[in-house]
């Protein structure tokens, strides 16, 4: 068949589908199979910079005053191509900013604005997210003018801050850092839900009980930030909707003062759209049309802008003066008797019963026309909950105090992702070190690690104790957010202490002996901690045949309960460990896909994690001593014997129950081992199946051990932003 013939029946040359989202995938076919694609998002194939690309260095040169004030200068000034409310864009870049990091969620520290996420999909389309793409276009020209000085993430979390700044706001101070990702997390949970804004009951036990809701989310609707602004699944009723405010806001790591201050700040500037049909908005960017370049919810009836814009569906400002910081958010709540009405776009909103034309906020084009101010749900849940109220009555009294707490609140909203202070760059770096922020003192540098090492090794401790202490310590640690790790030896404190994953009674064994070591040399517990657990594989790989030296970098310090919030840490439990073949209880999620989760979280890739988990089973690490998966004659030496016999042909592997095996000699039918899942899954797995192929081969002893200790160091250190 030659070109003309192809073009006469209409087929095409290249395949169908394969480059879109309506491919059929491997999923597709096989949707039980393991995916794996969670663990690829540490692949760095789609970073266009290069591998030299330093963000930490290229922003020692961005003029900082500079682009602050090309910021200012956006908020007044550029009316070209987006009109703005009253002629500020302020309300439309704090909205940026606060969507952008309003996504993080505490129990696994997904989302925020840490990684300029919301460039991409889901985000950024999102009907909560409605003209924060208009936000990000107005960014574009500065983003162009200073270029690789200032990534996405940092721009529109600043934006943000120099928005309440221009309004009148003292903040409480800004850091830089925060590295674009460049593909979509698409792999990040956020709810069941296949339609955007579906009823939220499917993400509660009981939706009248908003503590039971799913997690890891927080928010309470697919598609939302927060809560319903109209109320809980659209139906307004304040008391409900401060209940479910609460459990939102606390899953998003705010208590209840943060929360009202947030609320009242967010709300004293900008306005909320809805004076039209939102039925004729086109679709979202991600959905829209290839002309309209990424651009969505265009209004095909009508300008789409000024007092024809539709965002939320509600329609009105919440103050007199919605350009400017000051008390008339509570002026307006508490200084008025409200009624529940409906807007344009017929949304739920509340109104005042009487207001003086003059405490009105004017027509965001004709300053001549006063219009009606209004109050969400979630304002009216501050009036009359008892305890956001109280909150906000002592707001009133003290203004300066309000104006602190909502900068402090801020702050937090828009840093509390990027982990511990050290990750932060630039001049308004507060010097103030927060709890939230997990602070870590800077521990000994100059000792001897030779000594310590030697004290280690005649210690009596065996050598899976020390390598388990040290896992456990180290594994808390997680990328989403930069919470967790070795540093600071937290595990020697409440609550991880006393976790039953960490074994307590073991944990306080090896404490107890490696403390008076730390003591003596003048090194830290969290430094003694990790080379204990160098010892343990230096030993375990001699014992192997292997001779190798563990990475170490000094310099842990430890941590003290009064640094440490110690709530805030419960999230940080580890209810499973695949890596020690553990899983606390029975759940709906299978164990090796409780596995990916926290591989991912910790930073690993698929082969990292494939090798991990095999050495660990050789050196005899498993929670309570537990034989699954341990393929050995030789428990304690770092052999490759977990992949060989995982391959080998001379094995059938029989379940026991739902999430046990034994491994049986194909010919005798002798028991040799037992497994679980989280074993078998490499070898069932066609990927993992590859890694643990190589690891069984023959030539690879060495490789086996030396990619272990280059994984096993990078958990190690993964907190230690303090070194290069």
């Amino acid at each position: 068949m030659d070109g003309n013939d192809i073009q006469r029946t209409g087929k095409c040359p290249v395949m169908h589908g394969a480059n879109t989202s309506y491919g059929t995938s491997v999923m597709s076919w096989w949707p039980n199979a393991l995916n794996l694609d969670i663990l690829h998002q540490q692949d760095t194939k789609t970073q266009p910079m290069g591998p030299d690309f330093d963000y930490r260095e290229e922003l020692k040169s961005l003029d900082v005053e500079a682009l602050k004030d090309d910021l200012r200068a956006l908020m007044n000034e550029s009316q070209d191509w987006w009109p703005a409310d009253w002629g500020s864009y302020v309300g439309m870049f704090a909205r940026v900013a606060w969507h952008a990091a309003g996504s993080y969620r505490m129990t696994d520290g997904r989302g925020g604005g840490g990684t300029g996420n919301q460039r991409f999909a889901p985000l950024n389309s999102w009907p909560d997210n409605v003209n924060t793409d208009k936000g990000r276009r107005l960014l574009w020209p500065i983003k162009k003018k200073y270029g690789n000085k200032v990534s996405w993430a940092d721009l529109m979390i600043l934006s943000g801050t120099i928005a309440y700044e221009v309004a009148g706001l003292k903040t409480f101070g800004f850091a830089f850092g925060r590295e674009d990702i460049w593909h979509p997390e698409k792999d990040t949970y956020w709810g069941a839900e296949r339609e955007w804004l579906a009823a939220s009951d499917n993400r509660y036990e009981n939706v009248e009980q908003p503590e039971t809701m799913e997690s890891p989310l927080a928010a309470v609707q697919m598609g939302l930030i927060y809560v319903n602004p109209e109320g809980v699944n659209g139906n307004p009723d304040p008391m409900r909707t401060a209940a479910h405010i609460r459990e939102t806001f606390s899953r998003m790591a705010m208590n209840d003062e943060e929360t009202a201050a947030l609320t009242a700040g967010g709300h004293t500037i900008g306005k909320c759209h809805g004076n039209g049909d939102a039925g004729f908005l086109s679709a979202d960017p991600e959905g829209n049309t290839i002309e309209s370049q990424g651009i969505g919810w265009m209004n095909t009836n009508g300008r789409g802008i000024g007092r024809d814009t539709v965002v939320s569906g509600i329609e009105g400002a919440w103050t007199t003066h919605p350009t400017q910081w000051d008390m008339g958010w509570f002026d307006m709540l508490f200084g008025h008797e409200w009624e529940l009405k409906k807007s344009p776009a017929g949304a739920f909103q509340w109104e005042p019963v009487n207001i003086a034309e003059e405490d009105m906020p004017v027509d965001v084009e004709d300053p001549s026309i006063r219009r009606m101010p209004i109050m969400t749900d979630a304002d009216m849940a501050m009036k009359v909950d008892p305890v956001y109220n109280e909150i906000c009555q002592r707001f009133m009294r003290d203004p300066a105090y309000f104006s602190e707490t909502f900068a402090r609140a801020w702050f937090k909203l828009t840093h509390r992702d990027m982990g511990p202070k050290a990750r932060y760059v630039g001049p308004d770096v507060p010097q103030e070190e927060l709890i939230w922020q997990d602070p870590v003192p800077a521990g000994p540098v100059h000792y001897d690690i030779g000594g310590v090492k030697s004290k280690i090794a005649a210690s009596g401790l065996s050598a899976s104790d020390l390598i388990a202490t040290a896992w456990d310590s180290a594994r808390t640690y997680r990328g989403s957010d930069m919470r967790g790790g070795a540093n600071g030896a937290r595990i020697r404190l409440a609550p991880q202490k006393d976790w039953a994953g960490n074994e307590p009674e073991r944990l306080a064994r090896v404490l107890s002996v490696l403390g008076p070591i730390a003591a003596e040399h003048g090194a830290s517990i969290a430094d003694v901690i990790v080379l204990g657990g160098s010892v343990g594989i230096e030993q375990a790989a001699k014992a192997a045949g292997v001779d190798v030296t563990v990475p170490f970098e000094p310099g842990r310090g430890d941590a003290t309960d009064e640094m440490t919030d110690a709530e805030s840490f419960d999230v940080l439990e580890p209810v499973h460990d695949a890596f020690r073949n553990w899983v606390k209880e029975d759940y709906a999620v299978a164990p090796e896909e409780l596995m990916l989760d926290r591989a991912q979280l910790m930073g690993l890739t698929a082969k990292e994690m494939t090798v991990l988990v095999g050495g660990m089973r050789m050196l005899g690490t498993n929670h309570g001593g537990s034989k699954h998966g341990v393929f050995t004659d030789r428990e304690g030496a770092l052999t490759q014997d977990f992949f060989v016999n995982l391959t080998d042909m001379g094995n059938t592997w029989v379940p026991v129950d739902d999430t046990t095996y034994e491994v049986r000699d194909r010919v005798s039918g002798e028991t040799k081992w037992t497994a679980t899942r989280v074993d078998l899954v490499f070898g069932s797995n066609s990927i993992l199946r590859a890694y643990a192929e190589v690891y069984a081969q023959d030539d690879n002893k060495a490789k086996f051990v030396k990619d272990f200790v280059d994984a096993w160091a990078k958990v190690m250190n993964a907190d230690r932003f303090d070194v290069a």
